[in-house]
């Protein structure tokens, strides 16, 4: 029961990082998309990985908290495909992660799936620079996750996927110029 709300935090956390255009929203959406990858990768990546997507992710809200436009900026206007997107794209990694494929694991899978999909689909569709770093390192910290799906990994690709999501934030936006 704690993976399956585990995965319902990590899919809400991604969902409003596609849903913002701020740095509250986003920063937020950060923190509860790490929180909940870290709480469905725990059985497999154990405390030490598990802290690393936690950490990660933490250090990674914090800068967004810090840098970008002002508020919350949740559901702007014209934000519907966006919305749109967030159900449907929850409703497919569902569907996949407990009906088409088989075995243990079904609430990671979901919440890699929903993850991946939708912070790549956000990093893909911003045009503004503090979007799109932190769907990256949402996108960087849910295929960290993903290594929990296989063989025992041991803690190395969540530190890197870690890194890379605290890296990623911290990069210097493009400065845009006129012609």
């Amino acid at each position: 029961m704690v993976e399956v709300a585990a995965a319902f935090v990590a899919w809400l956390g991604v969902s409003l990082v596609v849903l913002s255009d701020a740095r509250r929203g986003l920063a937020l959406g950060t923190l509860l998309a790490a929180a909940g990858l870290a709480g469905v990768a725990l059985p497999e990546a154990g405390p030490a990985g598990a802290l690393a997507l936690v950490a990660g992710g933490a250090v990674a809200a914090a800068r967004r908290f810090t840098a970008g436009p002002g508020g919350w900026g949740i559901l702007p206007p014209g934000s519907t495909p966006r919305l749109i997107l967030c159900v449907a794209g929850g409703l497919l990694a569902l569907w996949v992660g407990l009906e088409v494929m088989t075995g243990e694991g079904a609430a990671l899978r979901f919440a890699v799936m929903s993850g991946v999909g939708l912070a790549g689909a956000r990093a893909l569709s911003s045009a503004d620079t503090s979007v799109a770093q932190t769907a990256f390192a949402v996108l960087a910290l849910a295929v960290a996750a993903g290594a929990a799906l296989g063989a025992d990994a041991g803690v190395w690709p969540f530190l890197a996927g870690a890194g890379a999501a605290v890296a990623v934030t911290w990069a210097p936006g493009r400065v845009q110029r006129a012609a």
